[in-house]
């Protein structure tokens, strides 16, 4: 038995090989195209089996042998195609330095990176039998435009150079400026096949004279960028070599405290940026009243504030704010609560809560209100829809409307995925607590007083707490504070954010102690465009010896412009002239 299984072994190699010699194939090799593409069966090679030791005999048939000459032709094909692409290359290269005197390093840099070109070559010499002496021959009696070739390595496609080609020349080395800047860029650690995204970007800084591109670049190693760090600026932001809108921003951010890492952590050299428009929206920023400090805060948080879209996302946000009518304070609140997201994704959280807030019938102007006083909540969060609200809660339209005007708060805890409980049948609690703060005011419970307190006081009790206390410490009495309430409601009906810039404002920038508010607490319930201008102007007027320095505040702030410029202003053209200054740099159009 075993001497048969033997015989039936050895006549199956027999037969296996018998057929590889007849049709003169290499059974390593015929072994190894196996392996590459391995089936349910194992094959044998000399030195042991691999894979299964299950043999398929149809492997050894005339389909296969077929299919691997078959393969063979293709596979030929192809290498006499590479071939001639790299006899081409060659045929190139050495017509470039020997012939047209390029250095070496560009003549194969242009030949190894242009392969169009190449193709163009090569249909020329097609039908010839040695490509290399054809080329050599074509070349020869007809010189190439080396532009072509040129700006293909350096990452141009021809229908991006076509337009680009000198017409009255075709030799590279006609160009030294081309040339010249172009190996400065190369050697600083531009890629040469990137390079022609900065051509594109910035076409006027291959026409520089010797030294001052180089000169820019170190430029900006003198800011405390590192050479990488520059190189990825030039490559995301080519008219950063020509246009000096990014200068403007870069000392502005510095100003800021802004490090040069941020800049290398946020720009991304496959986008392009507009500094133009950057150094527009960071205008438009400071203009709310932010600091040096605020910025630095807003932008490491959330720098898309000014990279989304080159800042054209967040113009479009303030934009649609001042259709609402958004206040700068109301503005500058909201950027010193902006989320940790995209702007496009809190613009349009917005505009989907405005159409939820008409949706569950909502006066227009309420509506209006709540978007402009409470957009870093509204921006932060995607609502769930009106009917699905509405059902969580069990109530209707109306008193949804209700709880959201008395605290426009609630709407956090209302977005998609969130477990939404049922709205209690008592007297919403945050009424309540806002009638029990009112009651700490001295307010009397059911009174007309409160009634009417209950209408001028915004917010809930809560709210309204944390900002009765963001008086008190600020080193004002409770007594003095609930003074100043009674006589002003509209002071903390701001934010605390708001309360605390004005009271930094009054003290720190104007220099009163936080004592004078009690006689004039309404001061805190301007403006804050208002107040600078009106102590820019009055700082003006006492400078010039026009008005004595101890006016009382209500005196400057309170009163109308043509009270307090009366006399002064209309008699006086240098007062005019000041004044309207100031107007257009507090209150620009």
């Amino acid at each position: 038995m075993n001497n048969l299984s033997k015989v039936r072994t050895f006549s199956t190699f027999k037969w296996a090989f018998s057929n590889l010699a007849k049709n003169n194939l290499n059974p390593v090799k015929t072994a190894t195209t196996r392996i590459l593409n391995p089936g349910k069966s194992g094959v044998w090679c000399p030195g042991g089996f691999l894979g299964t030791t299950h043999i398929n005999h149809r492997f050894y048939g005339k389909k296969a042998c077929y299919e691997l000459k078959n393969g063979q032709n293709k596979s030929n094909d192809l290498d006499e195609e590479n071939n001639s692409v790299v006899e081409a290359q060659d045929v190139l290269i050495e017509y470039l330095h020997s012939t047209r005197s390029l250095q070496y390093s560009d003549a194969e840099n242009i030949s190894r990176n242009s392969p169009e070109f190449l193709e163009k070559l090569l249909k020329d010499v097609e039908n010839e039998k040695d490509v290399k002496q054809s080329l050599r021959r074509l070349l020869c009696y007809h010189p190439i435009n080396e532009f072509e070739p040129f700006f293909e390595s350096m990452g141009l496609k021809p229908c991006e150079y076509a337009s680009l080609l000198p017409r009255d020349m075709i030799y590279l080395v006609d160009d030294q400026r081309l040339l010249s800047n172009y190996h400065v860029l190369c050697e600083y650690g531009v890629s040469p096949d990137k390079v022609g995204r900065i051509y594109m970007g910035a076409r006027d800084v291959f026409r520089y004279d010797h030294g001052r591109l180089l000169a820019v670049l170190e430029f900006f190693e003198a800011k405390g960028f590192s050479q990488p760090s520059v190189v990825k600026l030039v490559m995301s932001c080519p008219d950063i070599l020509v246009i000096k809108d990014f200068m403007k921003v870069l000392e502005m951010l510095m100003n800021a405290g802004i490090v040069n890492s941020w800049f290398e952590e946020n720009i991304l050299e496959e986008n392009t940026y507009s500094w133009s428009r950057i150094l527009e929206t960071l205008y438009l920023i400071k203009k709310f009243g932010l600091s040096n400090e605020d910025i630095r805060e807003l932008l490491n948080k959330n720098p898309m504030v000014l990279m989304e879209d080159s800042g054209a996302k967040t113009i479009s946000l303030v934009v649609f704010l001042i259709k609402f009518g958004a206040s700068v304070d109301n503005k500058l609140s909201m950027f010193k609560q902006f989320p940790q997201i995209k702007i496009q994704t809190f613009l349009s959280n917005l505009k989907k809560s405005y159409d939820f807030l008409l949706a569950i019938e909502m006066d227009a102007d309420d509506a209006a209100n709540i978007i402009r006083t409470n957009p870093a909540v509204l921006g932060s969060c995607t609502l769930k829809t009106v009917r699905s609200l509405l059902n969580s809660l069990n109530c209707g339209k109306k008193r949804l409307c209700d709880t959201i005007k008395e605290n426009p708060q609630e709407l956090k805890n209302w977005v998609l995925g969130k477990k939404v409980k049922a709205l209690p049948n008592a007297k919403n609690e945050m009424s309540q607590k806002k009638i029990r703060f009112l009651m700490d005011l001295g307010f009397v419970e059911n009174s007309s007083e409160m009634t009417k307190a209950l209408k001028l006081f915004r917010g809930n009790g809560g709210e309204l707490q944390e900002r009765f206390d963001c008086l008190v410490n600020a080193g004002l009495s409770r007594e003095n504070v609930t003074e100043m309430v009674r006589l002003a409601p509209q002071v903390i009906n701001q934010t605390k954010e708001v309360i605390e810039m004005k009271l930094d404002f009054f003290v720190n920038e104007l220099g009163y102690n936080v004592s004078s508010l009690v006689t004039f607490p309404a001061f805190l319930a301007h403006s804050i465009q208002k107040i600078k201008l009106r102590f820019a102007m009055y700082n003006w007027l006492v400078g010039r010896g026009k008005v004595n320095g101890n006016l009382a505040l209500s005196t400057i702030i309170a009163s109308s412009d043509k009270i307090f410029l009366q006399g002064k202003v209309d008699l006086d053209p240098e007062c005019l002239y000041a004044w309207n200054n100031f107007k257009k740099k507090f209150f620009p159009e």
